[in-house]
C-alpha cells in the first residue's frame, strides 16, 4: 500500500484516480477535498465494487489513520493500486488556512507598503516635507534620541508613528523608537481598532495598562482636562522606564492655531502650544510635536486615500461612538468651525494666526510676561518718547 500527502494529490491530474472520502456523509457534505466522492465507512464494504480496479484509488479519512483500514480491505478484494492520503481530511484544512493566512499577511503586506508609499510619495508636499521641516526648524530629533511614539489610536498618532517609521528607514539622523500605547480602559471594539491598525501599519506596539478612564468617570468639572493630564504623567513615567529621553505627540498644526485662538477668546492671552517642551516633573524628558507643520486636512486625506478608519476618542463620554468620537462640543470645536469659516474667506489667515506668534513685536504690545518678569509699556514710556526726541534733535 502507498501513501500520498495532500500536497502531491493536489498535482494529479483529472482522472487520474479515484479519490474517495470515508467519513460519514454529513462531514462530507460540510466539506471534502475536491473532486472527492463519497462512500463512508459504514456502508463502505457493501458497496466498494463502485471503485473501479483500473484506476488508483485515494482514500481519505478525518485523520489518515482510519483509512489505512479499508485500504488493507481493498488490497485484500484485489485492487492494486490503493493510496492513503496522509494527515486526512485534517491535513487538507490546515493547508488550506494556512494559504489563507499566508495570502492575508501578502495582502497585508501589501497594503502596508502601499500606505507608506503615499506618505512619501502622493503626500510628500503636504506631510513628509513639513513633518521633516518641523524636525529641522525645532531640533526635535537629534542623534541618539530614544523617542516614545505616543499612539491613542487616532489618525494623527497613527500618522505619526508611520512617519517615524520612515525616517528612521530613510533620514541621516540614526535614533530609537519605541511605539507606545497606554490602554487606560478602552472598550473592546476601540480596542481592536488600535490593534488591528497597527498591524495594519506594521506598527510594533508596547503596551501597558492603567485605570483612568475608572478614575474620571465620576468627576463631573473639567474630567477631559484631568484625563489627559493624567494621561500624560502616565506616559512620561513609562517612557522613562523604558529608557526614553523624549516622547512624541500627535499634535498638529490646526491644533496650534487652535490653542492660540482659544487663548486670546476665553484666556485674555497671547500663547500657544509650542513644538517642544522640557519636562517639569520628569527630569531629561522633553516632549516633541513632529507633526506640527502638518494640516488635518492633508491627515484627513492620507487617510481616506488609504481607505483607513481610525478611533477619534475613546474615552468613557464618547465610547458608545466607536469611530466617529461622540460630539460632545467643546471650545476646540468652536474653534475648528471658527477656522473653517476663516479658510471660506481667505487661504492665508490660518497661516497668518501661525504667524502672528512669531512675529510679535514687544514696542506695540500693551505687557507681557517671561517667567517672573513682567512688562508693562509704561515702565519705560517716557524714558523712550525722551530717547527719540535727543535722537531726532542730533
Amino acid at each position: 500500500m502507498n501513501t500520498i500527502t495532500i500536497e502531491e494529490l493536489e498535482q494529479l491530474k483529472d482522472g487520474e484516480g479515484q479519490i474517495v472520502d470515508i467519513r460519514p456523509q454529513d462531514q462530507y457534505e460540510r466539506g471534502t477535498f475536491p473532486g472527492a466522492i463519497s462512500l463512508p465507512m459504514e456502508v463502505f464494504k457493501e458497496r466498494y465494487t463502485c471503485l473501479r480496479k483500473d484506476q488508483p484509488v485515494y482514500l481519505l479519512c478525518h485523520t489518515g489513520e482510519r483509512s489505512l483500514d479499508y485500504a488493507l480491505f481493498l488490497e485484500e478484494q484485489g485492487y492494486e493500486n490503493v493510496v492513503n492520503i496522509t494527515g486526512g481530511y485534517r491535513a487538507y484544512l490546515r493547508l488550506t488556512l494556512s494559504r489563507y493566512i499566508q495570502s492575508e499577511e501578502e495582502e497585508r503586506k501589501a497594503k502596508t507598503a502601499e500606505i507608506e508609499r503615499s506618505i512619501i510619495k502622493r503626500y510628500r508636499k503636504t506631510i513628509w516635507r513639513p513633518f521633516t521641516k518641523a524636525l529641522n526648524d525645532y531640533q526635535l530629533i537629534q542623534e541618539g534620541d530614544r523617542v516614545a511614539v505616543c499612539i491613542s489610536g487616532g489618525k494623527d498618532s497613527m500618522l505619526l508613528a508611520k512617519l517615524i517609521q520612515e525616517l528612521q528607514r530613510h533620514g541621516k539622523i540614526h535614533f530609537e523608537a519605541v511605539f507606545l500605547v497606554m490602554n487606560p480602559g478602552y472598550n473592546a471594539d476601540n480596542w481592536n481598532i488600535i490593534q488591528d491598525n497597527a498591524k495594519l501599519l506594521g506598527i510594533p506596539l508596547t503596551v501597558f495598562n492603567s485605570e483612568i478612564f475608572d478614575t474620571v468617570a465620576g468627576i463631573e468639572k473639567n474630567p477631559c482636562y484631568l484625563c489627559a493630564r493624567m494621561r500624560r504623567g502616565y506616559l512620561y513615567s513609562h517612557a522613562k522606564e523604558l529608557g526614553c529621553n523624549k516622547i512624541a505627540l500627535g499634535h498638529h498644526f490646526d491644533d496650534v492655531i487652535e490653542t492660540i485662538l482659544m487663548g486670546m477668546l476665553y484666556s485674555g492671552k497671547v500663547e500657544t502650544m509650542m513644538p517642544k517642551l522640557h519636562s517639569q516633573n520628569f527630569e531629561g524628558m522633553e516632549l516633541i510635536r513632529p507633526l506640527y507643520l502638518v494640516k488635518e486636512d492633508a491627515i484627513k486625506a492620507w487617510r481616506d486615500s488609504n481607505g483607513l478608519h481610525f478611533i477619534q476618542c475613546a474615552c468613557r463620554f464618547t465610547e458608545n461612538c466607536v469611530s466617529c468620537g461622540g460630539g460632545r462640543g467643546s471650545k476646540r470645536d468652536e474653534m475648528k468651525e471658527l477656522v473653517a469659516q476663516f479658510r471660506k474667506t481667505s487661504d492665508v489667515i490660518e497661516t497668518n494666526i501661525f504667524n502672528s506668534v512669531r512675529n510679535i513685536n514687544l514696542r506695540t504690545v500693551i505687557g507681557y510676561h517671561k517667567d517672573d518678569e513682567a512688562y508693562n509699556f509704561l515702565d519705560d514710556y517716557d524714558a523712550r518718547g525722551n530717547h527719540k526726541r535727543e535722537a531726532q534733535e542730533e
